[in-house]
């Protein structure tokens, strides 16, 4: 009895002690980083340094584990989150350039740069990230062009290359990935036109400050969108097709292109807070379906015509400035005025025939109202912007033009 009671314990300390060595081996693999992934970290780290006034390198110090330095995430021996670069505010940032070797990192999901001055342009070996999720460069002096292979990754949620001296057009590759939610590349040189976007969870587009023109076709853009800015490039067309899909925006600059046609009355009823469509070739009435709910909108510079809508004088900040609007402009903007619900009302640089306004009326100092350059003497003088010119009415031979 007792030699069977012994075989049992001996059996139970050579189970346990073998668990124990599976244990330990399996710690201990997790903790070392994969060879390649050690190479590719050494590779990255020859070609970049920290700007003076950094020490975000400090601590790779290769003669230790590299899943402990700064901005290194691993995960099973693999690296799975590279964040290059002190994030805290003011840091100077790095510089160099990306090495192609980045591409080893087979595990990678997520990889940043902060603001610096890293150059060079993406290498082309990023494509082999096939997990990656999460790509921002944003704020260095990357250049060259957006590898058309970065459409082959097909798991990524964001792309932002933003504030770059990045060239080229925009792969049409990048708008077949299937999971985008932000898409930011403002701030570069991009030129060509825009391509469709087939993700319909994306969220935000932010394409400002390039060089991109063409046309957008009335399905390019999911109607997932909340964000949407285009502003500052050379686009063209009608976009009242497009814009009428959009009814999730929440947020939606187009200023600054060539877009022409209507202005469709439903984006007045969009949740957003700050409408712009200035200095473009939009045309027509604008007749919103109710009161507009909106904080700002800016439609000046354009060449919008027929009376001003009276469910427009709820918006705080109106720009209707250097249009063709004619008519008296509607009573209920001069009660909201006086009130100070109105904050701004540019009127200037129309064809409007007269406002019911008393002379005497004191305009609070929160307001801003410019009248300027109309069909009528301005009943008040109200300070304008320097850009509305010297004159205070238009020749009369114009708005003979416009009368009717």
């Amino acid at each position: 009895m007792s030699c069977l009671l012994k075989k049992r314990k001996n059996y139970w300390f050579v189970f346990l002690f073998h668990l124990i060595l599976i244990f330990r081996f399996s710690f201990f693999t997790d903790a070392i980083l994969d060879p390649v992934d050690f190479l590719a970290l050494q590779s990255i780290r020859k070609s970049l340094d920290d700007l003076p006034g950094s020490n975000y390198f400090a601590s790779w110090d290769f003669t230790s584990e590299p899943c402990s330095f700064a901005g290194v995430y691993c995960d099973g021996g693999k690296v799975v989150a590279l964040n290059l670069g002190d994030s805290r505010a003011g840091s100077p940032g790095i510089t160099g350039q990306i090495d192609p070797m980045i591409g080893k990192l087979s595990g990678l999901a997520e990889l940043t740069i902060v603001p610096g001055r890293v150059n060079g342009s993406l290498p082309r070996t990023l494509f082999q990230l096939k997990n990656l999720r999460f790509l921002a460069i944003s704020r260095n002096l990357i250049s060259g062009e957006i590898p058309e292979t970065l459409g082959q990754l097909r798991g990524l949620q964001t792309l932002d290359l933003s504030f770059n001296q990045i060239t080229g057009s925009i792969p049409w590759s990048i708008g077949t990935v299937p999971t985008l939610s932000n898409v930011i590349l403002s701030h570069n040189s991009l030129s060509g036109s825009v391509p469709p976007f087939v993700s319909q969870s994306l969220t935000r587009l932010d394409l400002k400050n390039n060089n991109l023109s063409g046309l957008l076709s009335p399905v390019s853009l999911p109607p997932s969108l909340q964000y949407l800015s285009l502003s500052s490039n050379r686009l063209a067309g009608p976009v009242d097709r497009l814009l009428s899909r959009l009814n999730r925006l929440n947020f939606l600059d187009l200023s600054v292109n060539q877009f022409s046609g209507c202005i469709p009355s439903n984006i007045f009823t969009f949740p957003i807070t700050s409408l712009q469509l200035q200095r473009n070739q939009f045309s027509g009435p604008v007749q919103p379906v109710d009161e507009v709910t909106i904080t700002s909108v800016d439609l000046s510079f354009n060449r919008l015509f027929g009376q001003i809508s009276p469910k427009l004088s709820t918006v705080q900040n109106l720009y209707l400035n250097n249009n063709r609007f004619t008519g008296p402009v509607p009573s209920n903007f001069v009660e909201r005025l006086s009130a100070g619900s109105i904050q701004t009302l540019y009127l200037q640089h129309n064809f409007l025939t007269g406002i019911q306004i008393n002379p005497t009326v004191e305009i609070p100092l929160s307001s801003s109202l410019c009248l300027q350059y109309n069909c009528m003497v301005p009943p008040v003088d109200a300070p304008c912007p320097v850009n509305a010119g010297t004159q205070k009415t238009r020749p009369s031979t114009q708005c003979i033009e416009w009368e009717g």
